[in-house]
């Protein structure tokens, strides 16, 4: 029986150096214990988020995957220590900082998928930290959705992308750095409001920046969180497409609707016609069951929403809890079963 993959889940290590010594620089990210199992993000004085040892024991991680008839996990960095607003050559050694502890973190283990991060600010850097990870043992990479100003269309983050391609490494692309204010720093309304906005910008700039045009068909990229709104207002598109083409569609060769089937989303959407309409719109080919594990904007079980959806035939469920995602990753159409399947006697 094929595993069980969730593509979207996070690690932090149980520590790391002092950020300001190995790589220049103040401000950075460090971590407050505050007792064996709780620990606290910090940044500066300023409490960012509290952390367990989900986030950094493989044992606890494993056994949440049990509960939840998970398989396969590929973790990713997470996005507060991507240091995209830092000089290129901090980038670099952070990055490589963070991606040296997420192996060792995993040790080895062969039901969680390292994801490495890179300085997307500086897209040969990017490029030669990509390939060092995944000489190392790192089986794709995460980025963030822009890098101030830039967006995916970037002809430098094309270049990286051009270069994932090329090597084989999957993408994930998850949203950070949401602006804030007044009315956005209640009620945590940046995630709630301005990440699903991230990513749907971040999915226009690919399609109508016209870098999806530039890019080879063999990229395997996924947009977390459901692709954002852009499931939703992809009808809105495409009618702006076509009656206000002189403003709307940038670089794009073709109609919006054209460039579905050149990316992934994931699943975190939480309800059953959130999900559905992400079928009807980008496909059941083009969705992989996601999670944010372990964060408590995910979704647990993982994968509830796909296994409740009464809409699903058993094949579509097989393509979002399997097939898909091991398209997705590549490289691993080998691996078997990691569970015993509670169905065998």
């Amino acid at each position: 029986m094929p595993p069980t993959v969730d593509v979207h889940t996070h690690l932090v290590p149980k520590g790391w150096p002092d950020l300001a010594a190995a790589c220049g620089g103040d401000g950075w990210p460090w971590l407050r214990i505050d007792s064996e199992r709780a620990a606290m993000i910090m940044i500066g004085a300023t409490e960012f988020r509290p952390i367990g040892p989900q986030t950094w024991d493989p044992a606890t991680r494993r056994a949440d995957m049990d509960a939840d008839g998970i398989d396969l996990q590929v973790v990713s960095p997470t996005p507060v220590f991507f240091g995209y607003d830092r000089p290129a050559d901090q980038a670099v050694k952070l990055a490589r900082i963070f991606n040296d502890l997420t192996l060792e973190t995993l040790a080895g283990d062969d039901r969680l998928i390292p994801f490495c991060q890179v300085p997307l600010q500086d897209p040969d850097a990017a490029c030669a930290e990509l390939d060092r990870c995944l000489a190392a043992g790192h089986a794709g990479v995460e980025i963030g959705n822009h890098v101030g100003d830039r967006d995916l269309d970037d002809a430098g983050i094309v270049a990286f992308l051009t270069h994932c391609a090329e090597v084989g490494a999957p993408v994930l692309v998850h949203p950070w750095d949401m602006p804030g204010g007044p009315r956005l720093d209640r009620w945590m309304a940046r995630w709630l409001t301005g990440m699903p906005a991230e990513t749907h910008l971040s999915v226009l700039a690919m399609i109508l920046g016209g870098a999806f045009d530039r890019l080879p068909p063999s990229l395997r990229i996924c947009f977390a969180h459901g692709g954002g709104s852009f499931a939703f207002w992809l009808g809105r598109l495409e009618n702006a497409w076509h009656r206000r083409g002189d403003v709307v569609r940038g670089a794009s060769m073709h109609a919006p609707s054209h460039y579905l089937d050149r990316f992934f989303v994931d699943t975190v959407v939480f309800e059953s016609a959130a999900l559905r309409l992400l079928v009807d719109t980008l496909g059941e080919d083009q969705l992989i069951v996601g999670s944010d594990y372990p964060y408590p904007l995910g979704e647990r079980p993982v994968g509830k929403v796909v296994r409740t959806a009464d809409f699903l035939s058993d094949g579509q469920q097989h393509k979002l809890l399997s097939t898909n995602a091991m398209r997705f990753i590549g490289g691993l159409h080998d691996r078997g079963p990691l569970r015993p399947d509670p169905r065998v006697p």
